[in-house]
């Protein structure tokens, strides 16, 4: 097998009428948390985990339709209550490891809500091909959060 890494980065920035606490909560709690991550309807939960500190882990499994099943496994490595959340995380699509990625998350109070910006930097492994998945799903995850936040 010829081994590879392609990198690429994106940043999303949404505004929301919820405060930073309130946002901050949506990812801390595993409750909150299980009402917006995931696939949706397409996606069964498989296996889940989650240590929400500094050196924690999160672990995240599921089955899409087509039967592939994605595995989402994270260490968080900064979290500051309400203001930033950065983790560095590893993608796998049944055996296979995809990609492995750091994601940087800002609360900034915004009037009376919360300017949210997301960023990514992923490294795509051995001719795993994102074509912007990855950014679409994770507007995907994004618009889910914003409906659990009630916006």
């Amino acid at each position: 097998m010829t081994r590879s890494v392609t990198h690429a980065s994106f940043t999303i920035t949404r505004h929301w009428k919820a405060s930073p606490a309130r946002v901050f909560a949506a990812f801390a709690d595993q409750q909150k948390k299980d009402l917006w991550f995931g696939g949706g309807a397409e996606w069964t939960p498989v296996s889940r985990s989650f240590d929400f500190r500094e050196g924690g882990k999160e672990h995240a499994a599921g089955r899409w339709k087509s039967g592939v099943v994605s595995k989402f496994d994270c260490i968080y490595l900064d979290i500051v209550p309400n203001q930033r959340i950065i983790y560095s995380y590893v993608m796998h699509l049944d055996d296979r490891k995809i990609s492995v990625s750091q994601q940087a998350i800002e609360l900034h109070a915004d009037g009376e809500g919360t300017k949210f910006v997301l960023t990514e930097y992923g490294d795509y492994l051995d001719g795993y091909d994102d074509a912007g998945s990855r950014e679409h799903g994770t507007n995907f995850l994004m618009d889910a959060l914003e409906k659990s936040l009630g916006n």
